[in-house]
């Protein structure tokens, strides 16, 4: 029996991204509504109990995300069909942007054109935004915070169904299928509720390179991921790496443990392991999981050959810390196996 609390939000499935343009190429989509629906049914055939997200002020989100960000992604797709953009491209997305090398010290300015204000806060061509993507990301973001407020009121372990995920974005900028960054909005709830330190275990197969960004000059939060090793070729490319440990009040606060492709279960338990003495070290009073399951075996995401078993062993070792957990998902992408990939992982976070 699966007991513990697990926070849907009925709008996190209006965003319907349809393609990614990748490489130049208009491919499929694959964060699809269809991952959070399977998740629901899984956990809730497991013995889960559904809890309704509720509405939150955008106070916490602001503490997250700059107000330029957040205005352009509440508004743009609305501008983009109005402006006729629909035409050549359904939903949004960026075609150039303002790089160091290209402005080579000059101002960053907020152009007219939206196809070119897209390329001031995505960070990529595949993190497409569609006519429902903002309520969806905010609905993640309502059910992130409930999680958050349930664990605050009491309980062990709180399990939200956040889609689109949100580990990838980062203060001003979107992008690697992510919008608004769920786990640092719950961290920012566990912190409005008085807890002094909390760590986020990122196990997600892809470096949570927004989260890093956010709390790495911070002493009260302690981010760890362990993920494929972007030096071999795996998004997000440019952070990821072991030698990124802080900056400032943050230094020492940051622990990076990339893996090889086709490391299997050990090497992805005692990265595991590691983070989790780490939190320990750290004294962390709460835990924000971002729940990936996109490094088993089957997941077309990335290389990484983590097993049910080794899921599950997941859960149970940062279960072992023996502070409160707020898990939110992010990646995870084969359909077939997600709901039971979720399932396994919470079975060890609870201890079921």
């Amino acid at each position: 029996m699966l007991d513990l609390p697990v926070v849907w939000a009925e709008d996190t499935l209006l965003h319907l991204p349809e393609a990614e343009i990748w490489i130049g190429v208009n491919t499929p989509g694959t964060e699809l509504p269809e991952r959070a629906t399977v998740i629901r049914d899984a956990v809730v055939d497991a013995g889960a109990r559904i809890v309704p997200a509720a509405a939150h002020d955008d106070a916490l989100l602001e503490r997250v995300h700059d107000a330029g960000l957040l205005t352009f992604m509440r508004d743009v797709h609305a501008e983009w069909v109005e402006r006729g953009y629909q035409e050549y491209q359904k939903n949004v997305v960026p075609y150039v942007f303002p790089t160091e090398g290209m402005l080579d010290g000059l101002p960053v300015r907020v152009p007219y054109a939206t196809h070119g204000r897209a390329g001031l806060y995505a960070y990529d061509t595949m993190t497409l935004i569609g006519a429902g993507t903002w309520q969806a990301a905010r609905a993640a973001v309502d059910a992130a915070l409930t999680a958050a407020d349930l664990v605050a009121g009491g309980e062990r372990v709180a399990y939200a169904i956040c889609r689109p995920p949100g580990h990838h974005a980062t203060r001003d900028a979107f992008g690697g299928s992510c919008y608004l960054n769920n786990a640092a909005v719950a961290v920012e709830a566990l912190r409005a509720a008085g807890v002094p330190k909390v760590a986020v275990i990122d196990i997600d197969a892809h470096h949570g390179n927004g989260t890093q960004a956010l709390f790495y000059d911070r002493d009260d939060v302690f981010y760890t991921s362990t993920h494929v090793d972007p030096g071999a070729g795996w998004f997000p490319h440019y952070a990821g790496y072991a030698d990124e440990t802080g900056r400032g009040a943050g230094a020492g606060t940051n622990l990076n443990i990339p893996l090889a492709p086709q490391t299997g279960d050990d090497g992805w338990l005692a990265g595991v392991g590691s983070m989790c003495a780490a939190a320990v070290s750290f004294g962390a009073q709460a835990i924000v999981v971002s729940l990936g399951v996109d490094a088993a075996a089957d997941d077309p995401e990335s290389p990484l050959k983590v097993t049910f078993d080794g899921y599950r062993a997941t859960g149970a070792l940062i279960r072992d810390v023996g502070v409160p957990i707020v898990a939110v998902h992010e990646g995870g992408y084969h359909l077939p196996t997600l709901g039971g990939l979720v399932v396994s992982t919470l079975r060890g976070l609870t201890g079921a």
